[in-house]
């Protein structure tokens, strides 16, 4: 750990940084991580954490959607008209 020389208080993340936003962000960053418990670093990290999620869930979700193989989409509907053929096995 390092002692900070300004205020004297120990700090025990060696590798961060400083990023910019406007106040109210900021105070909305605050408030939301004090209501939670927690520090502004680790909501703005499950927050991201999130957001990474529901777009891999989304990309699945399109791939699911979209058919790159037409033949496939053909073949079932030919198995789907020999499987109500009305012949009795």
């Amino acid at each position: 750990m390092l002692r900070s020389a300004m205020t004297g208080m120990l700090v025990c993340m060696t590798d961060v940084t400083t990023i910019k936003v406007p106040r109210a962000l900021r105070e909305r960053i605050s408030q939301g991580a004090s209501q939670r418990g927690v520090t502004a670093a680790t909501l703005i990290g499950e927050l991201l954490d999130r957001y990474e999620r529901d777009r891999r869930l989304d990309a699945v979700g399109r791939a699911y959607a979209t058919h790159p193989n037409d033949g496939y989409l053909e073949e079932t509907a030919a198995w789907d008209e020999a499987a109500d053929d009305g012949l009795i096995e």
